[in-house]
């Protein structure tokens, strides 16, 4: 557990100090600073027309909806490309630096430090998530707003950040170039949601309920709308223990190359 922690303080560290880190927060503000006035622009247009409007949906004239999801839409589609900017380099970098094989030498398990690294970019996903809640804590002084269904909605978005973290820190340990570990780590962040898509076009009923079950959008979709359920929680748990499992046994095996 020591051995956890070491590493997890020094990768952390190393996450806030490194200005791509800043530069990445900086990016994501830009985008929400120009898309959300944008979306509370157009709510606010919806609720004073929403008279002559009839035929809007009901769920459209809630702030949640109207605006809240669409943000974390986008930040969903961010983290896409985000998560793989910031995890490419753990594993990747320090195989290049041959500083990985110091860390094999050290009296840590391929476990702890796997964990460490992976905790780590929880943590660097976890300061772009609030980054992102700030937008709607503004929006408090000015509406009044249902925090619940909020929390847990950006708390589903986390967890689908630590889906591709846990993803691609396996990728980043697949390989000492870094560009190829941001590549590929995209590739497997965008063919989880291409699962999702699977299940609407796919005939069968059984395939569709296959497709269903293992869609990360449909364990999602209960957790932005504010329900939170055992399936969806036990569904992004085993794909973040399974990957990082898989980036332990690549770390292991290194030790007896």
């Amino acid at each position: 557990m020591n051995g956890t922690l070491t590493i997890l303080k020094k990768e952390l560290k190393g996450f806030y100090a490194n200005p791509t880190f800043w530069v990445i927060c900086f990016l994501v503000s830009l985008v929400f600073s120009w898309v959300y006035p944008i979306q509370l622009n157009l709510f606010a247009q919806l609720l004073t027309n929403y008279v002559m409007q009839q035929g809007v949906p009901s769920n459209q004239l809630n702030i949640h909806y109207g605006v809240f999801l669409r943000q974390l839409s986008y930040l969903n589609l961010l983290l896409i490309f985000v998560v793989p900017a910031l995890t490419m380099k753990l594993f990747a970098e320090e195989k290049k630096l041959r500083t990985f094989d110091l860390l094999l030498t050290s009296p840590v398990t391929s476990l702890q430090i796997v964990l460490g690294k992976y905790f780590a970019a929880l943590g660097a996903v976890l300061g772009i998530v609030i980054l992102a809640m700030l937008y709607p804590l503004a929006t408090s002084t000015l509406a009044t707003i249902n925090w619940m269904p909020l929390i847990i909605a950006f708390f589903g978005i986390f967890l689908v950040g630590g889906v591709y973290a846990a993803m691609d820190l396996f990728s980043s340990s697949l390989t000492e170039n870094s560009i190829v570990a941001y590549v590929t780590s995209v590739i497997f962040n965008v063919s989880i949601w291409f699962i999702g898509i699977g299940a609407e076009v796919v005939d069968g009923e059984m395939a569709r309920k296959v497709f269903e079950h293992v869609s990360l959008s449909s364990h999602l979709s209960s957790l932005v709308e504010g329900t939170v359920r055992t399936n969806g929680l036990v569904f992004f748990l085993s794909i973040i223990v399974l990957f990082c499992f898989l980036a332990e046994r690549v770390v292991e095996s290194s030790r007896w190359r």
